[in-house]
């Protein structure tokens, strides 16, 4: 990313922690991208309360983000989804995260943001857990 090394003066807003990933986004190879139109991607502050309970979350600073639609491997044209697929980043949990371990903002927001696209594409948790560990071991 050509912003990776930028650092901030304060806690950056909605708006800013939107372009990071608008930008982590337009990193992310064409080929991936394109299976990914129609997603709305949206900043919140936290997840609301529904959420927290439907994940039986102890506290909202749990969860930076969250997929919500009806990924790709189980998509029919004869039976759409009258919902849009979404993808949420949580920006205090995200903020919180950064503060405690000092990760890179914009590194964290991106793998966040590719985490829950993962998710659009029928990939789990652990899915995600055994790609990260092999491309960390190559």
């Amino acid at each position: 990313m050509q912003n990776a090394n930028r650092r901030y003066g304060s806690a950056p807003n909605a708006e800013e922690i939107e372009a990071i990933a608008a930008e982590a986004f337009e990193s992310i190879p064409a080929v991936l991208r394109d299976r990914t139109d129609g997603i709305l991607f949206r900043v919140e502050e936290f997840p609301d309360e529904e959420i927290c309970r439907d994940m039986e979350l102890e506290s909202p600073f749990e969860l930076m983000g969250l997929y919500q639609g009806v990924d790709l491997t189980r998509k029919s044209l004869s039976d759409p989804s009258p919902d849009p697929d979404m993808v949420f980043l949580f920006r205090r949990p995200i903020l919180d995260y950064w503060c405690e371990t000092g990760e890179d903002l914009d590194h964290l927001v991106r793998h966040v943001l590719i985490h829950e696209i993962g998710h659009h594409f029928g990939l789990s948790d652990d899915d995600m857990e055994a790609l990260e560990a092999s491309v960390k071991e190559s």
